[in-house]
């Protein structure tokens, strides 16, 4: 494995501080710089912020980011870099630290001087995250002293900088307290997604150690990642627990005109493909020029081992479809300039990088595969069974397609009870295990806006199957007809017939089996659904309560404990084990009713972490899937 490249050669000083514009806007539209002031715009104040020490790390000066959640939620960012320059910005005649936190755009990231890569999708940095905070503090490790500066009220400084003791270290440290007057949705971290986040940086940077300690509860929860082996070890912890094709991981690296480019990929006997690409740590989930150069490279070079070895006809060829069934893989790009484009910008638009990956992955895969024959071999044999269930595949395909609108209603599965509204975006459908919950749901909903389509028991488990067989499926293809978007690559959303797809099924086991199957089909065959909200799930009551003529309705045990001390005596509890033992005007009231109902959107923060955890709950290897109940059981919510 070739060393990571470093990007060494300017100074970090406060000239190398470019002043862009002032601050005044951000707490006035904060979306407009952290994309929203939800719990995502929370976290992203964190990245801001570990961001830059990613950098220092990157520019070759820093080894060690520890992340804190401290008591009351404020976090804590230490790194042992170079520390923030201390010295006297010419422009705006405050220290450098200062001029960092308290001016927009003001760093060492736009001159090409103190960083030739870095990251963060917006580069809004560290004075957005003071803008939006109750209070920050900064230290700085420099030149045997430590020095301090204090920001309250949404980055307004209460001292100049000073110098507050000595010490033999280096770096930074950033202490802030998000402003509850900003994010008042939630001011609480989840420490599931820092730590998923995490995780992945110190995949993509196998030189710097990352720790997050959260001291919230009465215990430290602490995680340290150090992955040595980069995204080799990212690959094996994707591909945890399935059946492998080829070992070991494949990787490949290469630097060519000022950009690296490196690529680790394995084969599992699974039939989904698992791509994930990268450009200075972000996730480009719409891919790019990147993916694309990896893709035709991928595809020309076992197609090319193929023939020269008399696997394939004279006229045969294997497609970009058939190579990536089962694959895993892994693209990260270091890129002076990245250039952003899609609806997300996160789609990497620089045309350059898809000759340089393309050569880079041609070169070094087609030496490794006449190195590893049998490995080739296997890699070719799986393409080839993919081609044929391809092939098979288009038929049972073209008939879930959504019939042209000449063909009018009849289209529609015939078990669906549609809504009489043709406005989507009024329009629910509500995924309803079994006939008599159907049922009940049928005459208790609202005709004009809502649809029912029952399920006959469990939906095939598209993690177990070809894709010619989960198309011959006759609930799937009810569902994919009844939502009316298409799928995978061509899901329109112009098309989705309801903008709320509601998965309701029975509080219990089963039930939730058959969610998570649900969810698997859609994240798999459906993603920009899961992606733009449309989908939720139904939060049917645990408890009816009852005491004369007042009825309550409890959905979690705790509020049930509540309505043991409301009631007091003398009432009576009923435990629903099912949908079906609720008449229609209970179903209604309690689950379907807009004005009363709980929903729970569904949402992919980390499509990744989504794809593992499907991957693991779904797949065959039951020690992972052990493990995950075992570590998760004290933190999950299993009232959700």
């Amino acid at each position: 494995m070739e060393n990571q490249a470093t990007f060494v050669d300017h100074s970090y000083t406060a000239d190398d501080i470019q002043v862009l514009e002032g601050l005044e806007a951000v707490r006035l539209r904060p979306g407009m710089y952290i994309g929203s002031t939800s719990s995502r715009g929370l976290h992203h104040l964190v990245w801001e912020i570990v961001d830059n020490g990613i950098d220092e790390a990157l520019a070759g000066f820093a080894n060690q980011i520890d992340v804190t959640i401290e008591k009351d939620n404020v976090i804590s960012v230490r790194d042992n870099g170079r520390g923030m320059p201390v010295g006297i910005h010419e422009k705006t005649g405050l220290s450098a630290v200062e001029t960092i936190m308290t001016v927009l755009h003001a760093g060492g990231k736009f001159g090409g001087g103190a960083y030739k890569v870095s990251g963060g999708l917006h580069g809004v940095g560290a004075s957005v995250v003071n803008a939006l905070s109750e209070w920050m503090e900064v230290k700085i490790f420099q030149d045997g002293k430590i020095y301090m500066i204090r920001f309250e009220n949404g980055g307004h400084t209460v001292a100049p900088l000073k110098v507050i003791g000595e010490t033999n270290e280096t770096g930074s440290l950033v202490r802030f307290k998000a402003d509850p007057q900003i994010f008042k949705e939630t001011t609480t971290y989840d420490y599931e997604i820092l730590n998923t986040r995490l995780r992945q940086l110190a995949f993509l940077n196998r030189d710097i150690r990352l720790t997050l300690r959260d001291e919230r509860g009465e215990t430290p929860r602490v995680n340290e990642y150090h992955y040595k082996g980069g995204i080799i070890e990212y690959v094996e912890y994707l591909n945890k627990g399935k059946q492998l094709i080829s070992e070991p991981v494949i990787y490949v690296d290469g630097l060519q005109d000022g950009i690296f480019a490196e690529v680790a990929l394995q084969y599992n006997d699974g039939y989904q493909a698992n791509i994930y690409s990268f450009c200075n740590n972000i996730n480009t989930h719409e891919g790019g020029f990147h993916e694309e150069g990896f893709r035709l490279a991928l595809t020309r070079i076992i197609n090319k081992y193929a023939k020269d070895n008399n696997m394939l006809k004279k006229d045969e060829s294997l497609s970009q479809e058939d190579v990536k069934e089962g694959l895993v893989a892994i693209i990260s790009i270091k890129h002076p300039d990245p250039q952003y484009e899609g609806q997300t910008k996160t789609k990497l638009g620089n045309s350059e990088v898809r000759k340089i990956v393309s050569n880079i992955v041609g070169d070094k895969m087609h030496r490794f595969f006449l190195e590893n024959p049998s490995v080739a071999k296997a890699i070719v044999d799986k393409a080839m069974v993919a081609s044929k269930a391809r092939i098979a595949a288009k038929k049972a395909r073209e008939l879930t397609r959504r019939k042209s609108a000449l063909d009018g209603i009849t289209s529609l599965p015939g078990k669906l009870t549609d809504c009489s509204s043709k406005d989507a975006s009024e329009c629910e459908i509500y995924i309803v295990e079994g006939n008599s919950a159907g049922g009940s749901a049928k005459q208790g909903r609202d005709a004009k806006t809502q649809a029912i389509l029952p399920l006959r028991g469990k939906i095939l488990n598209v993690e177990k199957a070809r894709t010619n067989r989960i198309f011959e499926n006759a609930e799937i293809r009810s569902m994919i007809t009844a939502f009316g978007c298409g799928i995978q690559d061509d899901v329109d959303l112009s098309k989705l017939r309801y903008h709320k797809i509601i998965i309701m099924t029975d509080a219990d086991v089963d039930g939730s089996h058959i969610s998570t199957l649900m969810l698997t089909f859609l994240y798999r065959f459906m993603k920009p659904v899961v992606e733009g909200g449309y989908v939720y799930l139904a939060q049917p009551p645990l408890y009816k309560v009852q005491k004369g003529k007042k009825v309550a309705y409890a959905y979690k045990e705790q509020e049930m404990d509540q309505l043991r001390d409301e009631f007091k005596e003398g009432y009576k509890v009923q435990r629903y084990k099912g949908l079906g033992e609720m008449d229609a005007e209970q179903l209604w009231e309690t689950t379907m009713d807009p004005a009363n109902r709980i929903l729970k959107r569904v949402t992919i923060e980390d499509a990744m972490e989504a794809d593992a955890v499907f991957d693991m709950l779904m797949g065959e290897d039951v020690d992972p899937r052990r493990e995950f109940i075992q570590e998760n059981a004290t933190y999950a919510n299993l009232d959700l």
